[in-house]
């Protein structure tokens, strides 16, 4: 399997947060979620990995071209779709398509005419009128419509309604059926990505805490329940993070073959990605104190 992008050795500085030497991969054929709380970096990333900052130290390759050299060849092969839309409000959907499309070689008015119907979007319809909804399957619609083989998203379902939320994840699903394609998918909103990612890289603090894919990451970790008096200096030591309360703990594991030895009748379950995502957060504070 191909990579479609590999970046390592990112690192970027500003005056209250950095990048640390940012690394990780994006198979092709796959939909990468990249998750983290608020603050942590996945904005930051995305927007230095596609030069959208500036001059950062690291290597950045997409379809095994160098970025230095090679953005015009590589951007005509990526749709991206940022959060913030970066639309001119007072221009029509017909007339914000004129700008965008000429800047890509393989652009398809066959394919946004089809978008635009199947999104129900009005292309005489001004950008200011639309809704944040509207505005992300408009944005899906330009990104989809010069044959894209990369797509970037920037929290594409942050402050959507469920109904449109599941549409957008079907439009994926229909997008990778094709073949020869990945998806970038930055999110917090983890429960997306339990239905449609293959692959998943946390980052946390600017840092990657972890890239695995996301069968494999949700079996090796655990939640394990019991009553407190389960817990000593050397049980809780097997555990990313626990909960007490007065009806027993809950605390999530990477150890849960060790716990279930020295501690009888606990109860384990699968946990979330969201629940692996604050467990590892919890104890990078609990370290930093």
């Amino acid at each position: 399997m191909d990579n479609i992008l590999e970046v390592s050795g990112l690192t970027k500085n500003y005056d209250n947060f950095s990048l640390k030497d940012i690394s990780f991969y994006l198979p092709e054929g796959c939909i990468t979620g990249f998750v983290g709380i608020n603050g942590a970096g996945k904005t930051t990333t995305l927007r230095t990995v596609l030069g959208l900052t500036g001059k950062v130290s690291g290597n950045i390759k997409f379809f095994d071209m160098d970025i230095e050299g090679n953005e015009g060849k590589i951007k005509d092969r990526i749709g991206i779709v940022l959060n913030e839309g970066c639309f001119y409000d007072d221009l029509t959907l017909s007339e914000m398509k004129s700008v965008i499309a000429p800047a890509y070689k393989n652009w398809c008015e066959k394919d946004f005419i089809e978008y635009l119907e199947r999104f129900s979007l009005n292309p005489k319809q001004k950008i200011s009128t639309l809704s944040k909804g509207m505005r992300m399957k408009f944005a899906l619609a330009l990104a989809l419509s010069h044959k894209a083989e990369l797509l970037v998203m920037d929290e594409p379902t942050g402050g959507l309604d469920p109904l449109v939320r599941s549409q957008l994840l079907d439009i994926l699903k229909d997008y990778m059926s094709k073949g020869g394609k990945g998806v970038f998918f930055s999110t917090h909103i983890t429960s997306d990505l339990d239905k449609i990612a293959d692959m998943l890289i946390m980052i946390d603090d600017g840092q990657i805490v972890f890239q695995e894919e996301k069968d494999q990451l949700l079996d090796s970790y655990r939640i394990i329940k019991g009553s407190t008096e389960k817990l000593n200096e050397n049980t809780r030591k097997l555990f990313l993070n626990i909960e007490e309360s007065a009806f027993g703990f809950m605390g999530i594991t990477k150890q849960s073959a060790d716990i279930m030895e020295h501690m009888q009748d606990v109860l384990a379950e699968r946990p979330t990605i969201e629940d692996i995502m604050l467990a590892n957060v919890e104890r990078r504070k609990k370290n930093a104190v």
